[in-house]
């Protein structure tokens, strides 16, 4: 785990160490299994050579209580439209985001799994066409076929 980016009240951890979305059609999509929610994706060949063409990765969020896709894309954060624009250090990756997660700044309204406890963590996955968020107590990645 590496602080790649800090400002006076937002840090950014990145947490996709060795593997990351496939850059042009990752297809993110949703699983809900009691308390835990799974995001599958295709995972990314072409800068990591131990995965193939069509390989995906799950990331399990345990104890989630929300979570929400936003319509934040590439161009857009290349463009400072995003929240984070000038704060993230990277597109297209996953991070833990600690601080000031600056909701006020993004309307997309959040699905509720329970009642949202504020000491939770809270992830932030940058795919090409949108943005994932999630709130919840632990996260893990896995290789899934």
């Amino acid at each position: 785990m590496f602080i790649i980016a800090k400002t006076e009240m937002t840090e950014f951890i990145k947490l996709s160490q060795n593997w990351n979305a496939e850059p042009n059609a990752p297809n993110p999509h949703l699983e809900l299994k009691k308390s835990v929610l799974e995001l599958r994706f295709f995972l990314n060949p072409y800068q990591f050579e131990i995965y193939n063409e069509g390989d995906k990765g799950c990331l399990q969020f345990s104890d989630y209580s929300r979570f929400r896709f936003t319509d934040i894309n590439d161009e857009a954060w290349y463009k400072g439209e995003c929240r984070f624009s000038t704060l993230a250090p990277s597109w297209g990756e996953f991070y833990l985001v600690q601080g000031d997660f600056k909701e006020q700044q993004e309307t997309t309204p959040w699905q509720y799994h329970v009642q949202h406890d504020a000491a939770l963590n809270n992830f932030l996955f940058y795919f090409r066409d949108c943005a994932f968020e999630c709130s919840a107590k632990n996260w893990s990645f896995k290789l899934v076929s």
